[in-house]
């Protein structure tokens, strides 16, 4: 992959400056506001970097507790069982739905480590500047984005069962409180990968005012 040059013009650099709210492009002046939606123009996203670190690690921690905790409770003739993710995904395995467990596997477990990964990734070489595989490093920040909500499979499937198995004394299914915890980690990573701004990876030369 060849290099990026350190000469090429950038939009900050061309004065163009674009909207966080609406992508309306502005010359860059005095000029504080958009003029189409009148949000408060920055050169990057305030904070970002650490924003973006304050609700990854949020969400690393809520993640403890949603696997030791249980996902589901259910109830069957009176026998009260309780389900982590993990065991959940064995559980599937052992009735042979491979295909679901697989799913649930990668939607529940997978997904939600390699963003943190991913995340954790393009954190530390904005904050070391790293000149190497920008281009790489974009992509996989457009993949984080666009695969991040698909970790929700799991919550969704036990708000599904919770709905629909209530049979009083028979049969009830009821989320657990590791579900609260595994929603509230998605949604602070999603928040950590939108806080991001992806430009940053650029500016490994360059310094700049946010």
């Amino acid at each position: 992959m060849p290099s990026i040059e350190s000469n090429s013009l950038t939009a900050r650099q061309a004065g163009l400056l674009r909207c966080h709210s609406c992508a309306q492009l502005h010359q860059v002046d005095d000029q504080k506001h958009c003029q189409r939606c009148e949000a408060t123009l920055h050169q990057r996203k305030p904070n970002s970097v650490q924003r973006s670190w304050a609700w990854l690690l949020a969400g690393m921690i809520l993640y403890i507790p949603a696997n030791l905790m249980p996902m589901m409770q259910s109830e069957l003739l009176g026998q009260v069982q309780q389900s982590t993710i993990m065991s959940g995904v064995l559980e599937l395995v052992a009735h042979g739905s491979l295909l679901v467990a697989t799913v649930v596997f990668v939607a529940s477990i997978l997904v939600p480590v390699l963003k943190f990964m991913a995340l954790l990734y393009l954190l530390l070489s904005i904050q070391r500047r790293s000149p190497r595989r920008l281009r790489e490093k974009m992509r996989l920040y457009r993949l984080v984005e666009l695969v991040g909500r698909w970790s929700m499979v799991d919550v969704f499937v036990v708000a599904l069962l919770a709905a629909l198995v209530q049979m009083g004394a028979l049969a009830q299914i009821a989320p657990g409180p590791a579900a609260s915890a595994f929603a509230a980690t998605v949604v602070m990573s999603m928040l950590s990968a939108l806080s991001l701004d992806p430009r940053l990876i650029w500016d490994r030369v360059e310094k700049y005012e946010p």
